[in-house]
């Protein structure tokens, strides 16, 4: 029989392990820290992220009848020769690359494909909550974290200088948490952090 004690001991052992495998939760809900962020996903998270509107470039070496240069429609797709539609938006150029080239092999022995954005829309971040400014903040060509927030006005006096979130829905759902002091001092690199068309700048 099992004692009060043995399953209190049970239970707590349990719910730190709960709190360890979800990277981090709180009122908040689900998060992982800048900090904690492979490397692997910080160089990812710099690379572009193709967004509607903007105009691709596509080239299939030795196959210059292939080219295409077009912009992205409003549904997200690209018509390309022999192999049709294709999604682009939401879509590192190394990535629709990869899947060209993988769609290619039908038609063509070991393709070589080389996707380049030859004109980007700019890129529009949300600033909400404790923001002296919150809304939409077209980012011309200063993709840093810091610098959304100071278009945004700073904090407010209410703001949680520790819970300020980066909300990601692509290429795929992430939501990291930063500190105002690692954003202000760059620490890591934090200040750094290049936002992307779409992303959400919550401060709490």
């Amino acid at each position: 029989m099992v004692s009060c004690a043995g399953r209190r001991r049970a239970l707590v052992a349990g719910v730190a392990w709960a709190a360890a495998v979800s990277g981090g939760c709180s009122g908040s809900g689900q998060y992982v820290w800048f900090e904690q962020l492979p490397q692997s996903k910080l160089a990812a998270g710099n690379e572009y992220v193709i967004d509607v509107g903007d105009v691709v470039n596509i080239r299939v070496l030795g196959h210059d009848e292939m080219t295409l240069r077009e912009r992205v429609r409003s549904d997200g797709r690209l018509a390309l020769l022999l192999i049709g539609e294709v999604v682009a938006a939401g879509k590192r150029p190394g990535a629709l690359r990869a899947e060209l080239e993988g769609r290619l092999k039908d038609f063509i022995v070991t393709p070589s494909v080389a996707v380049n954005v030859d004109e980007a829309q700019p890129t529009t971040v949300l600033l909400l909550g404790e923001v002296s400014r919150p809304g939409g903040y077209p980012l011309e060509h200063d993709l840093r974290l810091a610098h959304a927030i100071a278009l945004g006005g700073g904090l407010t006096d209410f703001a949680s200088r520790s819970s300020i979130y980066v909300v990601r829905e692509q290429p795929e759902p992430l939501r990291i948490r930063f500190t105002y002091e690692a954003i202000t001092r760059n620490v890591g690199r934090a200040g750094e952090f290049q936002l992307h068309a779409g992303d959400v700048v919550e401060v709490e």
